[in-house]
């Protein structure tokens, strides 16, 4: 019995060795990766149709970065730089001035996909230092096509025009 036991352990060892050699994984790499822009036009009084965010709290007048200013946002997500392509996505969420000594902001949103592609959302939240030309955000879950998901957001202000209008090129790494 002990020795039929033993032959079952070995076979079983033997077929995990067999396994790991025919079957292989790379963690270095992402599963999903693809590149999404981001358009916001802010609110300012006279684009009430057009706006994809607005101020809900002014800057407090602590400083010369705007420390304290809170926006919320419905964007539009596309797959390459204009705005006017069709959307696969918008992205969802808020950010907020957080220092004082410098641009800093604080992003909390979600991705939400409803295209033929991608079906569902995930979480974008992170300290975003905006002065850097590229920023590494978490991607902390999602839903559906991205359920449980984990990755790293890279950001980068692709285009800035004035306070109206910026686009921001996402490096998506799930």
């Amino acid at each position: 019995m002990a020795n039929e036991i033993s032959r079952h352990i070995l076979s079983f060892v033997l077929v995990l060795l067999l396994l790991s050699e025919t079957v292989s994984f790379d963690w270095k790499k992402p599963c999903k990766s693809f590149v999404l822009y981001q358009h916001n036009i802010a609110y300012d009084s006279d684009n009430t149709d057009n706006a994809t965010s607005a101020t809900i709290l002014n800057p407090l007048g602590l400083g010369n970065f705007l420390f304290g200013k809170f926006v919320i946002f419905d964007n539009p997500v596309t797959m390459d730089q204009n705005y006017l392509s069709k959307p696969v996505a918008r992205a969802q969420g808020f950010f907020f001035y957080n220092k004082k000594s410098n641009f800093n902001i604080w992003v909390a949103c979600t991705l939400v996909f409803n295209s033929t592609q991608h079906k569902g959302t995930f979480t974008i939240m992170d300290a975003n230092p905006i002065m850097e030309p590229t920023r590494d955000l978490s991607i902390v879950g999602g839903t559906g096509d991205f359920f449980m998901t984990r990755g790293i957001a890279t950001f980068k202000s692709d285009l800035i025009q004035g306070s109206k209008y910026f686009r921001l090129k996402m490096d998506i790494n799930l």
